[in-house]
């Protein structure tokens, strides 16, 4: 069946080329922008939808709200508007790579060294939105995509703020607030307690989410045992979450690397990292520390100079042996005792044996 929007040109400059994503809301297109000789995305929202005012502000809101943010580590929004047959849509970076759950799928649990500078990252862009009073609340596995840019691999971006709530101080006057306290939206195994129990949000929320990211990065799981989202979401407000060297037989977690997960995972808000940075700070210190062992860290953007690989926390470290060395002044030397003892030696023995031929 042919899509009606493949071939179609957008805002007088960028060509749809092909579906590359759909949801139950719209489609994702690949297009081309030849003045500016790249690709782009072009996000669509079904038409059929336009009579429904909430999800046409939830658009809007997610245009608006990304285009208001700048960290690299966020997918970038560069216009919004409507096609000719009144569809909503916006236009955004191209992102080639893969979403984290599915590189989890394809490649299994990330190791901490590699998956940690993600999540600084994550952080980063993260603390950005909070600052300008939005907080995501669908962070999930498929909302971060990891890609490549200006050389850097494993570059993540943030995207999908669908549901993002902007607080009252960034609302225009006469803005429709569609999220109200008792109301419950996201995504149920990554959904907080208190977004669960349909309690109003702040950026501590997306934290928690952020969390949940992280701990599936690294065993593959959850740190819940269900089976459907009504039991994932009484998981989030009521069990504690395994701990995470018991979802990967066999591999041993850093002792403060879980401690800074676990804190992320607390029931209580007050509890947890209070800002993403400070999130992003306490993931940077478990390899700041000297002790800090079984890993090390490249250089990323935005981080500085990471700690050098040791033992496993806890394990005596065992002295290294002391190499012995001889001075090459001293070898001589040796040298030349030993061949004068030898010559001494044969003029004794040469000695002998003439006065033995004269007697």
């Amino acid at each position: 069946m042919t899509d009606s929007y493949v071939g179609k040109e957008v805002a007088g400059q960028f060509r749809i080329v092909k579906r590359i994503g759909s949801g139950g809301m719209g489609a994702v297109y690949k297009a081309e922008q030849p003045q500016m000789n790249r690709h782009v995305a072009v996000k669509i929202l079904h038409s059929k939808y336009l009579s429904r005012s909430d999800l046409v502000s939830r658009f809007r809101r997610e245009a608006r709200a990304m285009s208001h943010l700048s960290h690299p580590n966020t997918a970038r929004v560069f216009l919004y508007g409507q096609l000719d047959d009144g569809a909503c849509y916006f236009v955004m970076e191209y992102l080639e790579g893969l979403n984290l759950a599915q590189l989890v799928r394809a490649q299994g649990p990330m190791l901490p060294k590699r998956a940690v500078p993600v999540m600084i990252q994550v952080c980063g862009a993260l603390q950005e939105a909070h600052s300008a009073g939005i907080i995501h609340r669908d962070l999930k596995p498929e909302n971060i995509f990891l890609t490549q840019q200006g050389g850097i691999t494993d570059f993540p971006k943030v995207l999908d703020f669908g549901l993002a709530k902007v607080t009252e101080r960034e609302m225009r006057p006469g803005s429709l607030v569609l999220t109200r306290e008792g109301m419950i939206f996201g995504t149920p195994e990554f959904m907080s307690p208190e977004q669960a129990r349909g309690r109003t949000l702040d950026g501590r929320s997306d934290i928690y989410s952020l969390g949940l990211i992280f701990y599936e990065l690294l065993t593959g799981q959850l740190p819940f045992e269900a089976a459907q989202s009504m039991e994932y979401i009484n998981h989030q407000v009521n069990s504690p979450p395994i701990p995470l060297g018991q979802r990967v037989p066999g591999r041993e977690f850093e002792v403060e690397l879980e401690r800074v997960v676990m804190k992320t995972l607390e029931k209580d808000p007050d509890h947890r990292h209070q800002t993403a940075a400070q999130f992003g700070e306490a993931l940077q210190a478990t390899q700041d520390r000297p002790s800090s062992g079984g890993y090390a860290l490249p250089s990323a953007p935005g981080l500085r100079g990471l700690g050098a690989p040791g033992g496993p926390v806890g394990s005596p470290q065992a002295p290294a042996p002391k190499a012995e060395v001889v001075s090459s002044g001293n070898s001589k030397a040796s040298w030349f005792v030993f061949g004068l003892g030898v010559v001494m030696i044969l003029v004794a023995a040469a000695v002998v044996l003439i006065t033995v031929m004269k007697d």
